[in-house]
């Protein structure tokens, strides 16, 4: 007999209370970093070209012109991660029809602050889950996390067929914002990262939005250094390369191939690529690769625009809208994250 495949019973998203135009973001960046960074006139074009619109913070605005310190900064983290978590499970469970007691595993996705307890132990009061609930933390997976994630949770709900098992991706990227480095890549991440939760529920049997149908990665040797974090006593830096879109160009297609065949699938058999937008640059250098067409992407486009880089949970963002807009068919979700990483989830939708 087949084993029973996994099915996305639901999904949604959950966005952080603060609202950012890319205008105001640049216009400060440029007060605070201007006077104290030689390159950044050359650097300033970056928050015009990121294809961004606004984006969500959980701090208000005026709380990232000062320096923060890591206890500040953490502090942050705990409160604005658990609001966003219990938001985007509340609103999936909701879709689902199905009660938190109902939930037999907590898959939690985040890179972006340090919990223990971890995030889902701190929201359990809150949501009602069950004590002998399963708890599965996941930290450093960074933009590839939500794919990762789900492939995770998906392998989960099929070992145990009946069990409901819930992903939330939560990441608060905009408070590694630095006012002490001086470099292009903080630069870039002050023009990019948004913060955001994604939340879905997973089980074995009949039903529901997509069959998970297959996962793979890929990580690249001699790539640790392309993107991630440093750690100093004032928290996380970023770390990116400028050669992340020209580096996707060049390798995503054959990593993708092998990824693709582990999962019985080729490129012909895939209806639509639903990817994480990581930066316009990013999203042209995918469709390139794969041969996808200017301006396929729509869906990736949309979210960046809206939300910017919020890490882990942007690709199921993108993924809401695809099939709220019934994308229907073979669907591989994808995204590119430290290690340097493509992961990748096939659905049936």
């Amino acid at each position: 007999m087949a084993p029973t495949t996994a099915r996305l019973l639901s999904l949604a998203s959950a966005t952080a209370p603060h609202e950012f135009l890319q205008a105001d973001v640049a216009s400060q960046a440029r007060r605070l970093f201007g006077p104290k960074f030689r390159d950044f006139e050359r650097l300033f074009p970056v928050f015009r070209n990121t294809g961004i619109l606004r984006r969500q913070a959980v701090m208000p605005m005026e709380w990232y012109f000062e320096d923060r310190s890591w206890p500040e900064r953490t502090a942050a983290y705990l409160d604005g991660a658990v609001d966003l978590f219990c938001e985007a499970a509340r609103r999936t469970l909701d879709r689902a029809e199905v009660r938190p007691n109902e939930i037999d595993t907590v898959v939690t996705i985040s890179s972006t602050g340090i919990a223990t307890p971890s995030l889902e132990a701190r929201a359990m009061g809150r949501l009602g889950f069950r004590e002998d609930v399963a708890r599965v933390p996941v930290f450093g997976l960074g933009c590839a996390g939500g794919v990762t994630g789900l492939s995770i949770a998906s392998r989960m709900a099929q070992s145990r067929p009946g069990d409901n098992v819930l992903l939330v991706a939560v990441e608060l990227c905009t408070l590694a914002c630095r006012l002490d480095e001086m470099t292009s890549a903080n630069i870039v991440a002050t023009a990019l990262f948004g913060d955001g939760a994604a939340a879905c529920l997973l089980k074995a049997g009949p039903g529901g939005l997509a069959e998970i149908t297959g996962a793979a990665e890929h990580t690249w040797p001699n790539s640790l250094d392309i993107m991630g974090w440093s750690v100093d006593p004032l928290g996380f830096g970023v770390i990116f390369d400028r050669s992340i879109p020209t580096f996707a160009q060049a390798h995503l297609r054959p990593a993708m191939e092998t990824s693709l065949a582990r999962m019985g699938l080729g490129l012909a058999d895939v209806d639509r690529f639903v990817c994480h937008p990581g930066g316009a640059k990013v999203i042209e250098a995918v469709e390139q690769s794969l041969d996808l067409g200017q301006g396929a992407l729509t869906f990736e486009r949309e979210v960046l625009a809206d939300h910017g880089n919020m890490s882990a949970p942007t690709a199921i963002f993108v993924l809401e809208r695809a099939l709220a807009a019934k994308t229907s068919g073979n669907l591989v979700l994808t995204a590119l994250g430290p290690g340097f990483t493509a992961s990748c989830v096939s659905l049936a939708a």
